[in-house]
């Protein structure tokens, strides 16, 4: 049996948390989410504590329980505290801005790049080289966060481009003048 799938999940004080159908929805400060749950699967709720349970031993229900757990304990956390991603501009010339619900970017391309923010996503921007992305749905925070590095990936050579900020960038040797 999955290790993941089997342990319960508690709901905490402030988190409202409906089964409707084969959908889990949770509502809290930071706002709504739901999930479905797979077939096969089936979510209980008993003293404010979740339980994900799988009605039969089928390969792909296996495969799903601890997936499915996941997935619906991210949200109840979500919903509570959200989650945040760090991104780093680093390069000279580079920097973003704030405009409204979009990010102005100058990413060293003969135009500013704007790129807007998802509904649930808000960013805030320090010393125009550091981004903080923050959200109640992990997946989609995660989703604009990897859309925003790719618009310039960090560079092996000089490490310049959109990372993000506890990612470590290996560096490569470039050509060395002289070598025979």
């Amino acid at each position: 049996m999955s290790r993941i799938g089997r342990k319960p999940i508690n709901i905490p004080q402030g988190v409202k948390v409906y089964i409707e159908g084969a959908t889990v929805r949770a509502e809290g400060p930071k706002g709504t989410l739901s999930q479905p749950v797979p077939t096969g699967l089936s979510a209980k709720l008993e003293n404010n504590v979740l339980v994900i349970t799988r009605a039969g031993d089928d390969r792909r229900v296996r495969a799903l329980h601890g997936l499915a757990r996941s997935l619906v304990a991210n949200m109840v956390t979500g919903v509570k505290e959200g989650f945040e991603k760090k991104l780093e501009i680093v390069g000279i010339g580079y920097r973003a801005q704030l405009q409204g619900r979009a990010i102005q970017l100058a990413l060293g391309y003969s135009h500013p790049v704007v790129f807007p923010l998802p509904d649930g996503i808000t960013a805030e921007i320090d010393k125009q080289t550091a981004i903080t992305l923050r959200g109640a749905d992990k997946a989609l925070l995660g989703e604009t966060a990897a859309k925003l590095r790719a618009l310039r990936k960090p560079d092996p050579y000089k490490g310049k481009g959109i990372k993000y900020a506890d990612e470590v960038i290996r560096r490569k040797v470039g050509k060395k003048a002289g070598a025979k």
